[in-house]
């Protein structure tokens, strides 16, 4: 690490949803920066109008917003090297392409994409570089004159990047290490397009890291093959001094097979791969997000912190404060991390126990609600002590729990087969009445009385307690008898059971 402020920044398209993919790239960002007490700054790509999706950002924003990672500087902020969004900084990019331009480490391209078509339909493997582009339409083939002619009459024109062959262009990689790619391989990249007077990606992204003062650059794998060319750029500009130490992370795998993790995926094994739900614009399509499948923000950032990182500890459960404490970007994966979604739901099941019964039962209070029952925020925090260490999502209590709330309406058809005894009617009646004569409640007077009547009357206690479940339940689930029928009352529990042997016989 230099003297040099740390300052990374996240950089998105809004193109679309956030892949989960970009959450653990911005997050590894974040941590860095919190770890070294750099910024973290937010910044929005947007040169590709073609892709313009509307309602990205604000979707982009709002993902972290929930996830609890904030940003020092950016888009919606404050920060004196703004502004933050590409399309906004249109003027500042043409100064530097004809710096280039002037400099002879670019040139004008006139080339239509039918041409550009045909050439690669004439050469296998065509590549606009060195060996190919003296056969192409553009300012080192053609005079000036011609070519300022073309611009005046108003044609399109790309300007492309000059990569002169023959270099070990050296990329050095936290994660990595040296990387030596030559520079044969790589192609003269259109940096400006007269069309929407926009810079690409390549160019946009070397600038506004240079003037925003980008220290690190930490992103994804895919990015890797462009290291290179950002290198060069670097160079050409004569800003070697302040080029940022490159980090590239390993991809994110599918669960199984081979190859990155996709929307299909998650579609095909049932789980989301961004971060919200989003609808696409276009197609009116819903994909599912994590918050709304009912995910803990912590749970999913500390799954994903460990995709890819490993703090070389037995320690799995992190706080987000913990995460900044012991990250470590050289301990980074080089290869790929496979998307053990089954792991993201242990970790929120985790979170749920580590959450204090108060906390999940405001969260449950709504479910109750929502499903007609008018039950104090007390009585629910009691239920979800006995049954929260059952479930995965706050989402699946109901269904595990509704009985608490509501009497059975009908009676599980195996379990009655199974549990209903031919004296099982009589057996009840009997209970109800040792039931009714206590005064006292409770779970532990209830247990004491009950089970010196069953062993008085000779009964199998197991038989009891199964029927007993099946009249207050109407199937074979749930915590301990006595534990249900202190939580329902004794006016309730006599009531159920009364019902049972009347349905049942």
């Amino acid at each position: 690490m230099t003297d040099r402020k740390v300052r990374v920044r996240f950089a998105p398209s809004p193109t679309g949803a956030l892949h989960i993919g970009g959450v653990r790239t911005a997050l590894y960002n974040y941590l860095f920066a919190r770890q070294h007490g750099g910024d973290f700054v937010f910044r929005i790509e947007d040169t590709d109008s073609n892709r313009f999706v509307p309602g990205a950002e604000e979707y982009i924003i709002e993902s972290f917003r929930w996830l609890g990672l904030t940003f020092d500087e950016g888009v919606g902020l404050d920060g004196e090297y703004g502004p933050y969004r590409q399309s906004e900084r249109r003027h500042i990019y043409k100064k530097y392409v004809d710096e280039l331009l002037e400099n002879g480490k670019a040139y004008i391209a006139f080339d239509t994409p039918e041409e550009l078509e045909a050439k690669r339909n004439e050469i296998t493997n065509f590549q606009y570089d060195a060996s190919t582009r003296q056969m192409m339409r553009n300012s080192l083939t053609m005079s000036k004159e011609e070519c300022e002619k073309r611009i005046a009459d108003g044609e399109q024109y790309v300007v492309r990047f000059k990569v002169e062959p023959g270099i070990d262009v050296h990329v050095h990689d936290l994660i990595r290490g040296e990387v030596v790619i030559k520079s044969d391989i790589i192609d003269d990249k259109v940096l400006y397009k007269s069309a929407d007077e926009l810079p690409t990606y390549h160019l946009a992204n070397i600038v506004d890291d240079h003037l925003m003062l980008i220290s690190h650059v930490i992103r994804g794998e895919e990015w890797l093959p462009s290291a290179p060319l950002h290198v060069l750029l670097y160079e050409a500009f004569g800003w070697q001094d302040t080029m940022p130490q490159f980090a590239h992370l390993p991809l994110l795998l599918k669960p199984e097979g081979k190859g990155k993790l996709s929307k299909r995926d998650g579609d095909r094994l049932g789980f989301p791969v961004f971060p919200l739900e989003w609808k696409d614009p276009k197609t009116g399509e819903v994909s599912s997000g994590f918050r709304e499948s009912g995910y803990f923000p912590e749970a999913v950032i500390n799954f994903l912190a460990l995709l890819g990182w490993n703090p070389g500890t037995e320690q799995e459960l992190f706080t987000l404060e913990e995460l900044v404490n012991a990250f470590d970007i050289t301990k980074c994966s080089k290869s790929g991390a496979r998307f053990d979604y089954q792991k993201g739901i242990w970790f929120n099941h985790e979170y749920i126990l580590h959450k204090s019964n108060e906390e999940i039962a405001k969260l449950f209070a709504s479910v109750v609600a929502n499903n007609g029952v008018d039950e104090t925020l007390e009585r629910i925090t009691l239920v979800v002590s006995m049954m929260k260490d059952r479930v995965n999502f706050v989402h699946e209590l109901w269904p595990l729990c509704s009985f608490f709330f509501l009497p059975p309406l009908e009676y599980d058809e195996k379990t009655v087969k199974k549990r209903w005894k031919e004296n099982s009617a009589q057996v009840m009646t009997e209970l109800a009445g040792v039931l009714e004569s206590l005064d006292d409640f409770s779970i532990e007077h209830q247990e004491q009385v009950v089970m010196a009547w069953v062993e008085e009357k000779g009964y199998k206690l197991g038989d009891v307690m199964n029927a007993f479940r099946l009249v207050l339940v109407g199937i074979g689930k749930g915590p301990g008898m006595f534990d249900i029928s202190a939580f329902l009352g004794k006016e309730e529990t006599l009531r159920r059971i009364r019902r049972a042997v009347e349905v049942l016989k």
